[in-house]
């Protein structure tokens, strides 16, 4: 039983999980089905299921609104993971591979792993305003305070025998890093962006809190405003969802590309 060195076979892993899920679905269908607990609370599994449909197509417009709100969601997302790849792994390569730089940015990222970043909304607000830059820049900082550390460990991981092995070869220090260090460290790095897209998903709904007109955070919260719980759960669940499917396949990609660590 506990043996963290034993692997299971694929039919396994996927009988056991299974069974897990199928477990906290019987324990939900009863304690909401039985009365046990209000559905005010707690709607039945059924009832989820049934706003899922419902969200899925509004007949009298013609249009689907969870559809709708799951692009805007997506594109946020999509947009604010650009941002964060693209300025975050560099950054983070460059901490990892100077002493110096990550001597002076340290201390101005590291903190902020630990800290409320519900807390910095109300100044993205008075900076940005209202509109999609907010947004977008709110789950920037959410991820990118996880994604730069990270990277950052990433290349400081890559084993000295690496870069010395390159120096003693006739590259420069920049040559070193870019040619023999960073390639190794690459894995750990896709690892990080699949985290910091995670972060993201874990955001969305923050993010949409101020005046968002369309997404999954904006559905979740006009559904709770008019106590309709059966769509909240609704929401919670497709935004589970779709962070289930970007992790896969990140991992997948990254299992592709980078089929020779096994680490």
């Amino acid at each position: 039983m506990f043996n963290p060195y034993r692997a299971l076979t694929p039919q396994q892993a996927r009988t056991l999980g299974g069974a897990g899920m199928a477990a906290v679905l019987l324990a939900w269908a009863l304690l909401s089905g039985t009365g046990l607990v209000s559905p005010v609370k707690l709607p039945a599994p059924w009832d989820v299921a049934g706003a899922l449909v419902q969200l899925s197509w509004d007949a009298q417009r013609g249009t689907s609104p969870l559809l709708v709100a799951t692009l805007w969601s997506c594109g946020r997302v999509l947009a604010a993971g650009l941002l964060v790849i693209g300025l975050g792994v560099p950054l983070g390569v460059a901490m990892g591979a100077s002493p110096r730089i990550n001597a002076v940015l340290s201390p101005l990222i590291d903190p902020f792993r630990s800290a409320p970043l519900v807390a910095v909304l109300p100044i993205l607000v008075m900076w940005l305003g209202i509109g999609e830059a907010m947004k977008v820049a709110f789950l920037f900082l959410g991820a990118v305070v996880y994604l730069v550390p990270m990277v950052r460990d990433a290349v400081r991981a890559v084993p000295h025998t690496f870069y010395t092995s390159a120096v003693d070869l006739g590259a420069t220090d920049l040559e070193a890093v870019r040619l023999a260090v960073l390639p190794m460290a690459m894995p750990r790095i896709a690892d990080a962006v699949t985290v910091g897209v995670s972060v993201m998903w874990t955001y969305i709904t923050v993010a949409e809190y101020v005046n968002a007109e369309k997404g999954l955070g904006q559905l979740i919260q006009n559904s709770r405003r008019f106590s309709a719980m059966d769509q909240v759960f609704a929401g919670i669940f497709v935004i589970i969802a779709l962070a289930l499917i970007s992790h896969t396949l990140m991992v997948a990609l990254r299992r592709r590309l980078y089929a020779w660590e096994t680490s």
